[in-house]
Order: structure tokens, then C-alpha cells, then sequence
């Protein structure tokens, strides 16, 4: 491909990706990248996906992905038969490719500074395959002004060319919650933060006409980068918030839920409350690491932050304090947990996916397995490889094995297989007095109590 995308006019990048006469490579195929690759094949596009793990690329061009997320498993099989969606481990392949999406994980260190190791040799090989016109957009959630003083620098000096001159470069924030990742995609804005105005406006039309989404265009790319961070900590403090509403709910003997749904009907900045919803815990990778990475970007320039150490600390309790509320409501029907038998029903961190990562299942499946209760564990969505991140305990692979004779059944993860179910046939196959301990707050009450259960949620 001669030219390339950036430094043409806004006419002819218009045509060219409204014709999708060009390639999108997506340098790392991991959750983010193979949802934005598959989606964009499914559109269209002609995809390459770049991963230095073999395995990951082999299975891609089987057709095939371990990503658990819903839809997706179709998106790929499909896009790789037609021959829209490859992977390799070459990053020749941008070569014939106007778009570069870099997708790579941050992981967090030991004092919660965020390691930019994956995004510097991501940077490395880019740059070193790079040329005039191309336009690369960077999603992984990094600190601030990593695009432009970590990323920027190892593309201009491993390639020769000046971003904003030859090439295009701009930070363009992950935003999609797992399990509505497809969907949401195609619904929520792109934030875009550029080196240049050019860079910015070729990102907007990419939005525009491959994914069908606006592009809120803010400053630069360190303003980009703290719009995420800004997202992620405002989901964990209002989760925060509606946790520490449920403990006073639970001690007062009321429905937090009630009090939440009814709060948020006052209008307040234009738009009504919206407190989220109490639970077990907080899991996943964003939301446990984004909160640190705002606190660690604050002792940086000597701010010593109260919010985001707030909203992971409270957070952090809610697995014990889930696990205190299974002994007391135990206690009640004359039972103790070290005699009892506990059927978990879902570990993994979210509703209806089967990821693990950072789960806050795995803190209340330990306490349970250091009581020395009889434990069985089921869910449906999580792999056995999966699952040993958690227990040690073998997954039971169907529900009423798990259930059967226990005591207490505590829902970790309100995945849909369990609302399937009938409550009535459960509640046949458990201990009499069984308690239902809903952490997801995922049940009707008033069903599960009709079922012969008795039941408590957080909060509820």
C-alpha cells in the first residue's frame, strides 16, 4: 500500500475507510485486542492480529479463542473462515497496514507502580517496521504522558520518522466492561487524545465509519489517558459507596437496594443519581489496578490522595465481610461452618464471563476452605485451568451435584445458568434450614424465599 493514512486530505481518509481499502493490524491479542479485532473483521476490515505468543496466534488462525467473552468465539470463528481475521507473530505484517492498534497489558508492580515493560518492546517492534503514513493508536490503560514521553520517543528513534510529520499517533482509552464488551464497542464514544490535529481527525473517521461511534477529541494524549483513569476510579469509589450503604442497611435491617433505587431518582448535574449497586466485592483488572495507578500518579507529584486508597480499602473487605454474614446467618439456624456444607456457585470476577483475573471470589473461597467446611465449587463459564488461580477444590461440573445436602449456598458470580434452575428443585436437593447467601444480589428475595430458602443479599 503506497501511501498510507495519515497526511492525506479529510476527503480522501474518508473514502478510504468508508471503502475499508485499507488494514488494521492490532498488536496484542489478548481480551481487548481480540474483541476489537473480531468486531472490526466482522465489519469488514481486513485484521491482522500481532501477538509474540504462538499459541495465541495459532489459535486465532484455527479459528478459535480461550477469550470468555459472549459472542465472541462466533465473531472469530467466522471472520478467520472468510479470511478477514489472521494472526502472526511478525510485525512485517503492518507493512500492509494504514492502522496500528496497540493493545497490551500494564501490569502492576509490588508498590502499585504500573509497568510499562510490554509497551516499550510493543513500541520497539512497531517502530521498527513503521512508515510514512501510517497511524498508530495506542488503548492499553497506561500512566499519563506515557504516550508521548515513553511510546513516542521509541517510535521516532527506532523508525527515523517524527510523529505528527510522518506519521500519526494518538491515545484512544479501553472503556469496555466485560460481558457487554461487543456491544459496547459499537455504543460507547471513543475518547481521542492526539500529538496533532491530523492525528486526531483520521482517528475520528476510523470511529466513525468502522465501529459507528462518535469521538469526543480532547487535548492530548496524557488527557486521554487520564480520562480512563478518571472512569475507573469513579466506578470503584460508587461501588464503594453503595458497599459501605449495604453494611449500614444490614445492621439497620433494611434493603439497601430500596434505599439505592430510590435515592437515584433525584436529579442532580443534569442527570440523576446513580449510585451502582453493593456486592461481594470488586474484581477484575481495571478497577483493583486503576485506583493504585491513580494513587501512585499522585505521591509522583507529592499529593498524598484519599480517594483511591478509599475506595480499594473498602472495597478490599467486602469478601470477609461476605464470609461474616454466612456464619451469622448460619448461626441463626443452630449451625456452625465447620460442620456445615457450603455449595459456591460462580468464582469468576463478573457475571456471565468466565474470567478470574483478580477475582474477589478467591478471598472468600479461601476463608471457606480454611474453616474446614465441606466445600464443593461450580461455574459453568470458568475452564478448570481457570479455576486453579482460585481453589485448589476441583470444580463440580454440574449444579446439583454441588448443591446436593448443603447447608448453605452462597451465589459469587450471578451467572444466568443459575437463574435456570428452578429455585424449587435446588431447595429439594439441599439440607433443610438451607440459607441462600446471594453476594451478587442477583435473586429475587421474595422467590428464593417462596423456594424454602432462607435468604440474605448484602446489603438486603
Amino acid at each position: 500500500m503506497a501511501e498510507g493514512v495519515f497526511g492525506r486530505s479529510d476527503a480522501e481518509i474518508d473514502l478510504l475507510v468508508r471503502g475499508m481499502r485499507s488494514g488494521i493490524a492490532v498488536v496484542g491479542f489478548g481480551y481487548i485486542g481480540t474483541v476489537i479485532g473480531a468486531v472490526l473483521a466482522d465489519r469488514g476490515w481486513p485484521v491482522t492480529g500481532i501477538d509474540v505468543r504462538q499459541a495465541v496466534v495459532d489459535e486465532i488462525n484455527l479459528g478459535k479463542t480461550t477469550v470468555p467473552e459472549p459472542g465472541l468465539g462466533e465473531l472469530v470463528a467466522d471472520s478467520v473462515r472468510v479470511g478477514r481475521l489472521r494472526a502472526t507473530t511478525d510485525f512485517g505484517a503492518l507493512a500492509d497496514n494504514d492502522f496500528v492498534i496497540v493493545t497490551v497489558g500494564t501490569p502492576l508492580g509490588p508498590d502499585f507502580e504500573p509497568i510499562v515493560d510490554d509497551i516499550k518492546a510493543a513500541a520497539k517492534a512497531v517502530g521498527a517496521h513503521l512508515r510514512v503514513g501510517h497511524l498508530v493508536i495506542l488503548k492499553s490503560t497506561v500512566p499519563p504522558d506515557t504516550t508521548e514521553n515513553i511510546v513516542r520517543p521509541i517510535l521516532e528513534e527506532t523508525s527515523g520518522l517524527r510523529a505528527g510529520v510522518d506519521f500519526g499517533l494518538a491515545f484512544c482509552p479501553e472503556r469496555l466492561a466485560e460481558g457487554q464488551a461487543i456491544f459496547e464497542l459499537t455504543s460507547i464514544p471513543v475518547v481521542v487524545g492526539a500529538v496533532d490535529e491530523r492525528s486526531a481527525r483520521a482517528c475520528s473517521t476510523l470511529w466513525r465509519h468502522a465501529l459507528g461511534v462518535d469521538s469526543v477529541v480532547v487535548d492530548d494524549p496524557r488527557t486521554a489517558e487520564m480520562v480512563k483513569l478518571a472512569d475507573n476510579l469513579w466506578v470503584d469509589l460508587n461501588v464503594a459507596l453503595a458497599n459501605e450503604l449495604a453494611k449500614v442497611c444490614d445492621r439497620l435491617g433494611m434493603d439497601a437496594l430500596q434505599v439505592i433505587e430510590a435515592a437515584n431518582t433525584m436529579p442532580k448535574g443534569g442527570r440523576d443519581a446513580n449510585i451502582l449497586r453493593p456486592s461481594m466485592g470488586v474484581g477484575g483488572y481495571c478497577l483493583t489496578k486503576d485506583p493504585w495507578f491513580v494513587n501512585h500518579l499522585g505521591q509522583s507529584v507529592g499529593l498524598e490522595l484519599a480517594i483511591p486508597r478509599t475506595s480499594r480499602t473498602v472495597n478490599d473487605t467486602m469478601p470477609a465481610y461476605t464470609y461474616g454474614l454466612l456464619t451469622e446467618l448460619l448461626a441463626e439456624q443452630g449451625k456452625v461452618i465447620e460442620t456445615s456444607k457450603v455449595a459456591v456457585l460462580g468464582i469468576a470476577f463478573k457475571n456471565n464471563t468466565g474470567d478470574c483475573r483478580l477475582t474477589p471470589t478467591k478471598y472468600v473461597v479461601a476463608l471457606l476452605e480454611e474453616s474446614g467446611c465441606q466445600l464443593s465449587v461450580h461455574d459453568p463459564w470458568v475452564p478448570d485451568e481457570e479455576a486453579h488461580t482460585v481453589t485448589k477444590i476441583p470444580l463440580t461440573p454440574d449444579i446439583e451435584s454441588a448443591v446436593k445436602d448443603a447447608d448453605a449456598l452462597m451465589v459469587l458470580a450471578g451467572h444466568r445458568e443459575f437463574h435456570q434452575v428452578p429455585l424449587v428443585r435446588l431447595a429439594e436437593l439441599t439440607a433443610a434450614g438451607c440459607v441462600f447467601l446471594d453476594g451478587r444480589n442477583s435473586f429475587d428475595p421474595a422467590a428464593v424465599r417462596a423456594a424454602g430458602f432462607i435468604y440474605k443479599g448484602i446489603g438486603r
